[in-house]
């Protein structure tokens, strides 16, 4: 009797749970499917296929079959040009489930086709491709089979495709920097007429080495009845009370019906609202459909730039339902913040300013311009750019200006720069070269700028559109005499044709896009600029500045100061690698700068000489070859920090300083102050000082030694100042304390001194200026002012003494020394990791301790330590 019971209840609960269950909507959501994998390649019309990896390009993949060496060791780069001349074809076999092949919609959706594609999908040619930068979809229902389908990508040659559309032009565009020569080009600049990266054709930093392939992953998604394609979250305001928040939708609808709305922020739910979606009210023919939600966010927490502030995100969800089933939904991260560019009359009498307000506050722009941390962008991982991007902000950097020579960069970037608080200076990727007018290249720039405007747009880091590098400053058009003489290359109908397609791109088509897609967000149509119809010129009181009167003009290093700048947006000094780096494309017998290996890695043709002229002039020249890539550094380190120093020192007139360049997309001779193995330079160690929160900054005029005070803080500092004229064996000449308040706001506190009284009867080449400021949380920022060039100073042995302990995940080595040591610079040989400090001076009576982490015993540590300094270096 209970054995029937039992199995009674047992049945009624399988039947209450069966009934249930049918009446619980599971969600039908559209699938994607990553088609990164099983892909081959081979040389269009050949016979044997090879393996291939997506992301990726023809060079990488070359290379991981060992079909040809490395393209950055020694002169390999020369023998590769072929690579580019040659069409090239990648294919992969999709076997789709029952699942997909049901949905109602299914597309390929291509992220990135590195450049001229035909893609054909079981022989059905299904789109042709252009334009690197942009994302290519493409419905595919009608001609996905069950079983096997061959997706085939066939790459035609760039360079070739671009001489076809040059030759079709019917003139040369200027493109300065195309290493057409190298290529076995001739001079047949292809680069202007094809939508790709420019830098692959070469550049005064950079190798060509021009790629083709899937740089970006391919997608396979299938869909029913709605799926939403962009969500554009705009800030309408925000105070400490609430911020209110317009969240527009892109939908693909494919039926009416009613669907329901709802936002949620941070999971909770902000806003729930039922919609008659009708497919096409927006865009008819592509069925796309847009709605706009209004929602609020109650005691919101602010982004701020890095050193401001917090970086808070908010996680921003949006879902679509159909009843109780989710049909779709996409989420993103979002910051709250209020960020203008402030142009205007200013209380100096001259020009217009130039700043960034972030959140009402005026920020002082710390940063530099960031190019493609490679050549082959596959190879770019996660660990390297947030290696890069925490680098930058690890120097107090708080904007990167990403240079139009490169790419739009991945979504990490964007990410990294939202986490670490680094405002992005985003240029539209032109640079140094003029552009073709026809109907076919504008409407590719056109599509390509909505693409990478509705991308990047809800990035709380970007503070700026940018339309292009230098063509305005090139072109000159507003004055016969000046710009680089690109326009004397031309007749008069020409210079008219050209001309016009400069001012339809740059004047119109661009901050339309914007107007349209990121309305808030400034244009600045051309960098260096002086405002629109001024030219720019190193006298400009208004727009932003490219200096490069110290480098190509041979200016001193001095004249940095000179040459004030608003918004000094490019200027920089070169330097070698390490020699731990240099050894990794070189032979012994290659290690002189002259030899064809190192002035083939040297892309600015003075480069490596102009290094020297200038080192002759503030530094002894050292014979050894590692001893010079050392002495190039400091020479760079000290040019730059001195740039920063000025111009930190004339805010607020000057709001911005961003040097060329943080990085390097091979291992070369450069501006870099990361190098391509991610060592960082002297530059940058020095940079950090510079960009600290509260600096010093010592100037000289006549008898008159100036210090500024500069404090980006926002709040009152007291100080107490501490001044020692010290002499290299540690004695002091002469003191003074005094007390130094520095107000909130971006305007230094000036302290001058008598030159005659500080130094006295002292030797100039025997002495520096200490300055310390302290309160009392500790030591606030100490500066090092010599009063004679490097090769005047009277340096001695410093006898150094350092000891190494193992502290845990790190060993700390102590050093101190008996006299001056200047510029003490500490190498691990091959063991993995950065010291903490670098390319430092140690005063006698200091001990100064850095860190290493720790990833090998410390006697291997102990072995691989070397430490150097100026000194050294004086007797090769």
């Amino acid at each position: 009797m209970m054995n029937k019971y039992f199995f009674w209840l047992i049945y009624c609960i399988i039947v209450i749970i069966m009934s249930a269950c049918s009446r619980v909507k599971v969600d039908d959501l559209p699938v994607t499917i990553e088609l990164n994998q099983g892909w081959e390649f081979r040389p269009a019309g050949t016979e044997q296929w090879y393996a291939a990896t997506v992301p990726g390009c023809v060079h990488t993949d070359l290379g991981n079959n060992q079909l040809i060496p490395d393209p950055f060791y020694r002169l390999n780069e020369r023998d590769l040009q072929w690579i580019d001349k040659m069409g090239w074809e990648y294919r992969i076999v999709i076997v789709p489930d029952r699942a997909v092949l049901n949905r109602k919609n299914i597309e390929l959706v291509f992220e990135g086709l590195d450049t001229y594609a035909d893609v054909y999908l079981n022989d059905v040619l299904l789109l042709q491709t252009d334009n690197m930068f942009r994302t290519y979809k493409t419905e595919i229902k009608q001609v996905l089979k069950e079983g096997e389908n061959v997706l085939l990508i066939h790459f035609r040659s760039p360079t070739l495709t671009g001489l076809e559309k040059l030759e079709a032009y019917g003139f040369q565009l200027a493109a300065d920097n195309d290493q057409s020569e190298a290529g076995g080009m001739g001079d047949k600049r292809v680069s202007p007429y094809v939508r790709k990266a420019p830098y692959h054709f070469g550049w005064d930093w950079g190798p060509r080495l021009v790629t083709s392939g899937i740089w970006r992953p391919v997608k396979l998604v299938s869909w029913d009845e709605v799926k939403i394609e962009d969500i554009h979250v705009k800030t309408l305001d925000i105070n400490d009370v609430e911020a209110k928040l317009s969240v527009s939708l892109r939908m693909h609808v494919v039926r009416p019906g009613e669907k329901r709305i709802s936002v949620f922020v941070d999971n909770r739910e902000m806003l729930s609202e039922t919609w008659n979606l009708e497919p096409g009210t927006w865009n008819p023919e592509h069925g796309i459909t847009h709605h706009e939600l209004l929602i609020k966010l109650d005691s919101p927490e602010r982004w701020w730039p890095n050193g401001m502030g917090s970086q808070k995100l908010y996680n921003l969800r949006v879902e679509v339902r159909n009843g109780n089933k989710r049909v779709d939904y996409t989420e993103t991260s979002i910051g709250l913040r209020t960020a203008e560019l402030v142009r205007g009359p200013d209380d100096t009498g001259d020009g217009e300013s130039f700043y960034f307000r972030v959140n009402g506050k005026p920020v002082f722009a710390k940063g530099a311009n960031y190019i493609p941390n490679d050549v082959f962008l596959n190879r770019v991982t996660p660990e390297n750019y947030e290696y890069v991007v925490k680098s930058a902000a690890d120097a107090h950097m708080n904007m990167l200006r990403v240079w139009g020579g490169g790419i739009y960069e991945n979504d990490l970037f964007y990410d990294l720069c939202d986490r670490y608080g680094i405002m992005v200076w985003q240029d539209f990727m032109f640079a140094c070269a003029m552009y073709p007018g026809n109907d076919e290249f504008l409407e590719s720039v056109r599509l390509e700028a909505v693409d990478n405007v509705r991308r990047l747009r809800h990035h709380p880091s970007l503070v700026l559109w940018c339309g292009n590098n230098e063509i305005e400053a090139a072109w000159g058009p507003y004055d016969e005499n000046r710009g680089w003489g690109w326009k004397h290359r031309y007749d008069a109908n020409q210079r008219d044709v050209i001309w016009k397609a400069y001012d339809t791109l740059f004047h119109h088509i661009l901050p339309e896009v914007i107007a349209m897609e990121d309305p808030g967000r400034p244009y600045w149509h051309s960098s260096p600029s002086a405002g629109m119809g001024k030219l720019a010129s190193y006298e400009s009181t208004s727009g932003d500045m490219h200096y490069w009167g110290v480098w190509h003009g041979e200016h001193p290093f001095s004249d940095f100061r000179k040459y004030r700048a608003r918004f000094m947006s490019e200027y920089g000094f070169q330097s070698f690698p390490e020699f731990s780096s240099v050894k990794r494309f070189t032979l012994p017998e290659d290690h002189d700068i002259e030899s064809e290996v190192m002035m083939a890695h040297q892309r600015s043709g003075i480069g490596n000489l102009r290094i020297r002229q200038y080192m002759k002039q503030d530094y002894i020249v050292p014979s050894d070859f590692e001893a010079f890539l050392y002495v190039s550094q400091l020479l760079q380190a000290e040019a730059i920090s001195t740039a920063i120093g000025y111009h930190r020192a004339d805010m607020p007139w000057c709001m911005g300083s961003l040097y060329w360049q943080l990085n390097d997309c091979w291992p070369a001779a450069s501006w870099s102050g990361i190098d391509y193995y991610g060592r960082w330079k002297a530059l940058h160690y020095f940079v950090r000082e510079a960009y600290k929160p509260i600096k010093q900054v010592v100037t000289e005029d006549g008898q008159v030694i100036t210090l500024h005070m500069i404090s980006d803080t926002y709040s009152m500092i007291s100080a107490r100042i501490d001044m020692r004229l010290v002499n290299f064996d540690g004695e002091i000449l002469w003191a003074e304390r005094g007390q130094a308040d520095l107000p909130p706001g971006l305007k230094p506190t000036i302290l001058e001194l008598n030159r005659r009284e500080v130094l006295k009867d002292a030797d100039i080449a025997s002495v520096v200026l200490v300055t310390s400021l302290m309160d009392p949380s500790g030591l606030l920022d100490r500066n090092y002012h010599y009063f004679a060039k490097p090769k005047d100073l009277k340096l001695k042995d410093p006898e150094l003494r350092y000891e190494i302990t193992d502290k845990g995940d790190t060993f700390e080595v102590r050093l101190e020394t008996t006299r001056l040591a200047k510029n003490i610079f500490l190498t691990a040989g091959e063991v993995a990791g950065q010291f903490s400090d670098n390319f430092f001076d140690i005063i006698p009576g200091e001990i100064v301790s850095v860190n290493f982490p720790k990833t090998t015993t410390i006697d291997e540590f102990e072995r691989s330590l070397n430490i150097t300094h100026l000194q050294a270096t004086i007797n090769h």
